[in-house]
């Protein structure tokens, strides 16, 4: 089953506008001289640029994301942004479980099923995150915990077209360390086969499973070209623009 690989760069906390704006337009120029890429760019800056890098990104088949999202429509919750607010600004995805969010706003399986949910209903696309720590992955709980965060997190009407999965092991985010390919195609094929079963096997074949956590210009090919990889979430690497098109160009599949 050809699933179009993603090339998707969460910029995380960072980006004032000026950066942030020259960032998409540095992107937005490289995307162009592609002509028409195989694969599918996607940029997730933080609330405050949505706006900015819709408009910067004009012209270029560059996709925009946020990097969180409310369940309510709208209402009186202080501080969130809604789904109808995002596409609105005129994303098309939203991050939602990373493990940043899970760790840091003690998010649960339940509220994230309930914020891809939600981005469904807007009609946003939902990337949902996925990952063991490293106290999990050396107590060798790998694949019970992503199994877990599948079933939990992912709703029961999720499909290959408005839910991409993200797997991120904690441990390698933004650290530099990496597990081995064998160990993400170990996780990536046993996350399909959770998928398969909770979804159906023809809803799992369809859907794109990306791989996150130091993913680098130096190791793209070698994560990317694995059979049950369909694209990167980049985290710290996407904040430069040759950078992100360089994981994009040495994967081998744009």
């Amino acid at each position: 089953m050809a699933r179009k690989t993603l090339i998707a760069g969460n910029w995380k906390m960072n980006g004032l506008l000026a950066d942030g704006v020259d960032l998409a337009k540095a992107v937005a120029a490289e995307v162009k001289k592609m002509g028409k890429p195989g694969c599918e760019f996607l940029v997730c800056p933080p609330f405050t640029l949505l706006t900015s890098v819709k408009k910067a990104l004009r012209g270029a088949k560059v996709a925009l994301g946020a990097q969180d999202v409310h369940f309510n429509p709208k209402g009186a919750h202080t501080g969130d942004i809604s789904p109808l607010m995002l596409k609105d600004a005129g994303c098309q995805y939203v991050i939602v479980g990373h493990s940043e969010r899970r760790a840091d706003h003690k998010e649960s399986n339940e509220l994230i099923n309930k914020k891809a949910a939600a981005a469904y209903e807007a009609g946003l696309k939902a990337i949902i995150c996925i990952g063991e720590t490293l106290a999990e992955r050396e107590a060798g709980k790998t694949i019970d915990v992503c199994k877990a965060q599948i079933l939990g997190s992912v709703p029961d009407n999720a499909d290959g077209t408005n839910t991409v999965i993200a797997y991120e092991p904690v441990w390698a985010i933004g650290t530099g360390k990496t597990p081995t390919a064998e160990d993400v195609e170990e996780v990536h094929a046993a996350v399909r086969k959770v998928l398969a079963k909770k979804l159906g096997k023809g809803n799992a074949n369809k859907m794109r499973i990306l791989y996150g956590g130091s993913v680098k210009p130096g190791n793209a090919k070698e994560f990317l070209s694995l059979p049950d990889v369909d694209g990167a979430l980049i985290g710290g690497a996407s904040l430069k623009a040759d950078d992100f098109i360089a994981i994009a160009k040495n994967s081998g599949q744009c």
